[in-house]
């Protein structure tokens, strides 16, 4: 049987996010979905809708949980970004045959917020009730913590493509503490699928440092792999093939080691 490949974006993405991973995984003979989280599927030069700026980590779980029922087997979750975060909900709810985190955003529990963290979130953070209203980085922002090994021209083609995303959401992942909802809680004894956990060794947004400890809480089932000269950008960077042919290698050992699960 043919094995799909659920591929979730990360913060102020969308489909555009897996334009050459998309292609390089269906070469291989997987089939790709590619969704557009809530509300990301709007032409970036628009005003963002209100209710975005509300939205919660998980309404955009609860959307992709229905979109993975309606498969007719359990797919490969991979997650970039929030959309590792997405993923390792989705896999706590056994909703996933295997998990590849590409420079995840950190569930609960784990400290994120280094000062290269903080830098990048400058803008959004610094504005009062930037929890409940759309936001976006600026262009400046996006070049450092995740553009910055792009040429000029890569950088602006990139940041054209940035929606804005949930305040709501950015509050949950970067300040769970003061989340009473929990939202990005993961019950890690729950993920019992394998894992996979990509970091960039000049990732500035999702530091390796930090992409580590996700890898940690799921030590019992998880794979890390920190490539260096690569940024959080992996999906799009400079070598971006090297990083897609290692998962690639990766989930042939899974198939061969234990099949998939349906």
């Amino acid at each position: 049987m043919q094995q799909t490949i659920m591929m979730i974006h990360g913060m102020w993405g969308n489909d555009w996010d897996w334009r050459y991973y998309k292609p390089f995984f269906e070469s291989r003979g997987y089939r790709c979905v590619t969704p557009n989280l809530r509300y990301h599927d709007i032409d970036p030069k628009s005003d963002p809708p209100g209710q975005l700026g509300t939205t919660s980590v998980l309404d955009y779980a609860a959307d992709l949980e229905k979109e993975i029922k309606q498969l007719d087997s359990l797919p490969i979750l991979m997650g970039h970004s929030m959309g590792g975060l997405l993923a390792q909900i989705l896999g706590s709810r056994g909703l996933a045959q295997s998990l590849v985190l590409l420079t995840p955003a950190s569930s609960r529990g784990v400290l994120a917020l280094k000062p290269s963290v903080i830098r990048s979130f400058w803008s959004v953070i610094t504005k009062w009730g930037f929890w409940r209203n759309p936001m976006r980085q600026t262009f400046d922002e996006a070049v450092y913590s995740i553009l910055h090994l792009l040429s000029e021209e890569e950088q602006r083609e990139a940041y054209g493509h940035f929606v804005y995303e949930s305040g709501r959401a950015a509050a949950e992942i970067g300040f769970w503490l003061f989340d009473p909802g929990k939202a990005t809680y993961v019950d890690e004894s729950k993920v019992t699928c394998p894992v996979l956990v990509i970091a960039g060794s000049e990732d500035r947004l999702t530091p390796p440092s930090v992409v580590k400890k996700t890898a940690n809480k799921y030590r019992a089932v998880s794979t890390f792999k920190e490539f260096p000269n690569h940024s959080h950008w992996v999906i799009g960077g400079p070598g971006w093939e090297e990083i897609a042919q290692y998962v690639d290698d990766w989930l042939n050992l899974q198939r061969r080691t234990k099949g998939p699960r349906t």
